[in-house]
């Protein structure tokens, strides 16, 4: 394999929800010996934060569960980072959506999904939005850890999936 997978999670000013799921997916593919072969990292739909760190309580609640962050620099996704993405991680059906609407064809635009399809517990489209905790307090960003923290076992299983069907193809050519 030449490049890494790289999954990219996005959601609206990428200081909260995006950022959470980033160190949190980053650790777990450590975990699972994939960390050499998937590189994380995360955006923003909008341009509200560009440069900015993660919001204080997003780090406070990753920091507070043993979680080790590095500073984080607020960016926005733009339609250039489409081809060098194999997963895109979307927060919320409105950002699904923009993302979609961006993708230049069917096969890119089926590399946007919605994180919380990869919860166990979510099994029905009103379960699928991953909540901002920006205007909430110190309890929705505990909210939004937990949601992502479920959700990260299914992603790390996808991309083991989408990986062993990459190593087929490179043996079988």
């Amino acid at each position: 394999m030449t490049k890494p997978y790289t999954v990219t999670v996005v959601c609206t000013g990428n200081i909260c929800r995006s950022p959470i799921a980033e160190v949190l997916l980053r650790e777990a593919f450590d975990h699972a010996r994939l960390g050499d072969r998937v590189q994380v990292n995360s955006a923003g739909t909008g341009r509200w934060h560009l440069g900015h760190d993660m919001d204080h309580r997003a780090r406070a609640v990753l920091e507070g569960a043993g979680h080790v962050v590095d500073l984080h620099e607020a960016r926005q996704f733009r339609a250039e980072d489409l081809p060098n993405s194999d997963l895109i991680l979307a927060a919320d059906v409105s950002h699904h959506r923009a993302l979609r609407e961006v993708a230049p064809d069917e096969e890119t635009a089926a590399k946007v999904r919605l994180l919380m399809e990869f919860h166990p517990d979510s099994s029905h489209a009103d379960d699928l939005n991953l909540a901002a905790p920006y205007y909430g307090d110190d309890r929705d960003f505990i909210l939004t850890y937990d949601a992502v923290l479920g959700a990260v076992p299914g992603v790390v299983h996808h991309v083991r999936t989408e990986l062993s069907a990459w190593e087929k193809r490179a043996t079988s050519s």
